[in-house]
């Protein structure tokens, strides 16, 4: 039996929809820029013909269940919402085929990547990379998974509303790069495997929260997610 100084980290996971088990968690990916009027808002427009999808990835540490206050994060004055759909992987996968990404794929569920886009942005603007913009204590917020087992969505309504007024209202079938190529794509770089969370991009919309908002937001077909913003620490 191994000893170890201190008690090393509980494994992170997430209820699953009609089961007594929960998912465990791997690692969590984000599609960055994957809805064309997102990119535009971004100052970043995206050209597919020229382009490929890009990610940044997020300690598992940082997320947090639906339903949760978080408190409002240090070092920032514009703390944003993105609104996305959640791919679970379930099984491994490296270098998989368009055709035969479905086959990897567990459930889905809602997510937000909450963003300290000041630093992200003073971040970008340098060339620098965007962890402390992105990898922010509790800021990656899913549901429990809904187990869709080599289910491909290709659409259905993603919204947001901030204290009961819609802030994002977009579709899945507006992303960019559909799940299908993410999954390949994504699995040219890593062995991706079970318990792999892949957030696939925020629609158009994105804006600031403070201290006492309520973010509420949905995937039709999937479900629905709720984030109170605390007091700073």
């Amino acid at each position: 039996m191994t000893a170890y100084l201190w008690n090393p980290p509980a494994v992170q996971s997430l209820p699953v929809r009609g089961k007594a088990e929960r998912l465990p968690i791997n690692r969590l990916f984000f599609v960055g820029r994957n809805y064309h009027a997102h990119a535009v808002e971004m100052g970043r427009p995206v050209d597919k013909s020229i382009e490929r999808p890009f990610y940044f990835t997020k300690a598992p540490q940082t997320l947090v269940a639906s339903g949760a206050t978080v408190a409002y994060p240090p070092e920032t004055s514009n703390y944003h919402f993105e609104m996305e759909l959640v791919v679970a992987i379930g099984a491994p996968a490296f270098r998989v085929t368009r055709e035969d990404a479905h086959q990897v794929i567990y459930g889905y569920a809602c997510g937000l990547d909450m963003t300290r886009r000041d630093l992200q942005l003073v971040a970008r603007d340098k060339g620098r990379p965007w962890d402390l913009g992105k990898d922010v204590e509790q800021s990656s917020v899913c549901t429990e998974i809904v187990p869709m087992p080599g289910m491909v969505i290709e659409r259905g309504e993603i919204a947001l509303s901030v204290n009961g007024q819609t802030k994002q209202q977009s579709n899945v079938d507006k992303l960019i790069w559909n799940i299908r190529e993410i999954i390949a794509d994504l699995s040219l770089f890593y062995h991706l495997q079970p318990g792999d969370l892949i957030y696939t991009g925020t629609p158009e919309g994105v804006g600031a929260v403070v201290p006492g908002d309520l973010i509420q937001g949905r995937v039709e077909g999937v479900g629905e997610i709720e984030l109170r913003v605390g007091p700073a620490e």
